[in-house]
């Protein structure tokens, strides 16, 4: 069984920065690919960035030159550099990993006032 924990959620005005982070622990025998994804209330949950093992990244349009995603495979753990914060990225972001099985966090609120 893998756990994937989040952290880093909260509330800033917009224009400012957050850092999440999200941790995998368990049983863990490989996981491929991480990544972010985020669900406001009323709309479907959509991939903002993922990054492959070997470093490769994808992002949304939407964040694209604002947010950042890294991991570091020794331990298992991805980050999501969120700059120039707008209120439409408001949601639950949602850590997410894959290697023979998927896995999802619980999730952190992001919530950006204007």
């Amino acid at each position: 069984q893998v756990q994937l924990v989040e952290s880093g959620g909260g509330l800033v005005p917009a224009g400012e920065s957050l850092r999440l982070s999200c941790a995998a622990s368990g049983k863990i025998f490989r996981i491929d690919y991480m990544a972010w994804y985020r669900q406001a209330p009323g709309k479907q949950r959509e991939l903002v960035a993922g990054i492959a093992s070997g470093g490769s990244t994808n992002y949304a349009d939407s964040v694209k030159g604002r947010f950042t995603i890294s991991r570091d495979n020794a331990n298992n753990t991805v980050y999501l550099q969120m700059n120039s914060l707008k209120p439409d990225d408001t949601a639950v972001y949602l850590c997410y990993a894959s290697g023979g099985l998927v896995y999802w966090g619980q999730g952190t609120q992001v919530t950006v006032s204007s």
